[in-house]
């Protein structure tokens, strides 16, 4: 049985979750960095929601998450706050594809029916994601399949540090003969 990727607990939102909902835009004014930039968290929708943050909480939301303005501040401040994974029912086309160049692995999957603080682990076989909810009764849910190639920009740490790596977004590990 493979091991966890992540284990955390339900970090549950809604639909339409925009990029002005997870940092106000007048935020990255103040700063870049994801120390300062944690604190700011979700603070619109409600303010003591990035103080409440754990280590391997998992943002779970419905549909269209990211949406709204493309800046990469949105998935800084995830990032900075703790957060490595959002698990939702569709993503916005460029919050998924900044989330994955900055390292965030940003997961397809049904999350109806997941609530607040749940227990949760997500699991990689290969490309395939599965989505354990731990708490009674214990339930699996499939995840939309990762590309292989997204999966080792993540473990790389995003677009920019694959590509120092490897020096090109063409190669991918061969398997040993």
């Amino acid at each position: 049985m493979n091991a966890p990727l992540l284990a955390g607990r339900a970090r549950v939102l809604g639909d339409d979750v925009n990029t002005d909902y997870l940092i106000s835009s007048s935020r990255k004014k103040e700063s870049l960095d994801p120390g300062v930039l944690r604190q700011y968290l979700l603070e619109d929708l409600d303010p003591a929601f990035a103080a409440s943050v754990q280590p391997g909480d998992i943002l779970v939301a419905g549909r269209n998450f990211g949406c709204g303005s493309a800046m990469e501040v949105a998935v800084t401040v995830v990032l900075g706050a703790g957060i490595r994974a959002v698990i939702a029912a569709s993503f916005s086309r460029t919050y998924w594809r900044n989330a994955i160049n900055n390292g965030l692995l940003a997961i397809v999957a049904d999350t109806a029916g997941i609530a607040e603080g749940e227990p949760l682990e997500l699991h990689l076989t290969g490309a395939q994601p599965e989505l354990r909810v731990l708490s009674q009764p214990p339930r699996r849910i499939p995840c939309e399949p990762l590309p292989p190639f997204m999966l080792a920009m993540r473990e790389a740490g995003g677009l920019v540090p694959y590509l120092r790596r490897h020096r090109t977004l063409s190669h991918h590990p061969r398997s040993a003969p």
